[in-house]
């Protein structure tokens, strides 16, 4: 068995008696991209300081490649980082600011010249080695520090919010383009944001966190289609929570009784938390839910409705929909066909039990 990239064992900060990080452990296995995700002041900025060696955990114990560095200094672990505000030397050429690690190493200067053009062409940026940051733009400057980050072969790559700053559609570009250099030169990563679709399109791995504990760690489908808690559900994409009572748990599926509905049928493997004639919580993501015309009749293994639109969120090729079920409001979003429903329209509502999962109830 390899040893992993990276190991967190039961570390935890405070400041004083503010606790930013719980104990947490983890592990993150060689060439892994793991997004440390949540909310501000989750605990996940200082998480990633703690690795990068820019801040000491107050308990626990941090490897790196099966190597304690808790009193290793910074410039000793190998590590590139990369901030949300690029951090460039503004005096110095984009060849320069990309070879300032390798000249701190002492690296011989024809290997610097080699390793920097490696790395400006692996950044699509090979004709800017001689300008300057002020004549680049923001996704040009995050791709130089970027470049700046992987030209030392770093054992691990930190990632703090590095797209923020950029806006949505140069966002969602520059998403691509770092998924694909992390997959072509297989830099393990610890990618640090408070944006979900960043954290599920990039990572192998997501740790959701609130308020300095980890709500849930596993794999961006696992997370987002069975959230551990009700903050991990609402937080990682809309999500409906509705009340139910636990009418029979087999070996296959969880029969819920949920108000309104009648009788749901989740699998057992997305259900958590449950026990017969117990209280529940029945989940299901806005998009599972479907908008169809009044009359529609219920396909198998559906149950449907009636439920009038209040309001209608239109968003292109999608609408996001409040409905009224009886006394309860619920969210859909529904791509567009012919035209969104409109406001005061009934319709029926659809949803499947195999969309749907469990959390514990109150009670």
């Amino acid at each position: 068995m390899s040893t992993p990239a990276v190991e967190l064992v039961d570390v935890a900060k405070s400041f004083g008696s503010f606790t930013a990080v719980q104990p947490m452990s983890l592990t993150i296995p060689e060439g892994g991209f793991v997004t440390l995700l949540g909310p501000s002041g989750c605990g996940k900025t200082t998480t990633l300081r703690m690795i990068a060696g820019l801040l000491d955990p107050t308990a626990g114990e941090i490897r790196i490649k099966g190597r304690r560095i808790n009193d290793v200094p910074i410039h000793k672990r190998n590590l590139g980082l990369v901030f949300q505000n690029y951090a460039l030397f503004p005096h110095k050429s984009v060849f320069d600011n990309v070879a300032f690690g390798l000249r701190y190493r002492s690296v011989a200067k024809p290997e610097i010249e080699r390793r920097v053009k490696a790395a400006l062409e692996l950044v699509q940026l090979p004709q800017m080695a001689d300008r300057y940051p002020k004549e680049l733009s923001g996704g040009q400057q995050q791709r130089v520090a970027l470049a700046r980050a992987i030209v030392i072969e770093p054992d691990v790559l930190l990632l703090d919010e590095p797209l923020s700053a950029l806006d949505a559609n140069l966002r969602e570009d520059m998403r691509v383009e770092l998924k694909r250099i992390q997959h072509q030169i297989n830099v393990t990563s610890v990618f640090v944001t408070h944006d979900q679709a960043e954290a599920l399109t990039m990572s192998d791995q997501i740790i959701v966190m609130s308020d300095g504990r980890v709500e849930q760690a596993g794999p961006p489908e696992a997370v987002y289609n069975t959230p551990a808690t009700e903050f991990v559900a609402r937080f990682l994409g809309a999500a409906n929570i509705v009340e139910a009572r636990v009418q029979e748990v087999g070996a296959a599926v969880v029969v819920l009784d949920v108000d309104g509905f009648g009788a749901i049928a989740v699998p057992i493997e997305r259900a958590r938390g449950v026990q017969q004639g117990g209280r529940a919580k029945l989940v299901v993501r806005a998009e599972k839910l479907k908008l169809v015309a009044a009359d529609t009749a219920a396909a198998e293994g559906t149950v449907t409705v009636p439920a009038v639109v209040e309001t209608v969120d239109y968003q292109g090729q999608a609408a996001r929909y409040f409905v009224r079920v009886g006394e309860r409001q619920l969210q859909a979003v529904n791509m567009i066909d012919e035209r969104p429903f409109a406001e005061g329209e009934s319709v029926a509502l659809a949803l499947r039990g195999r969309d749907c999962a469990t959390l514990p109830g109150d009670g």
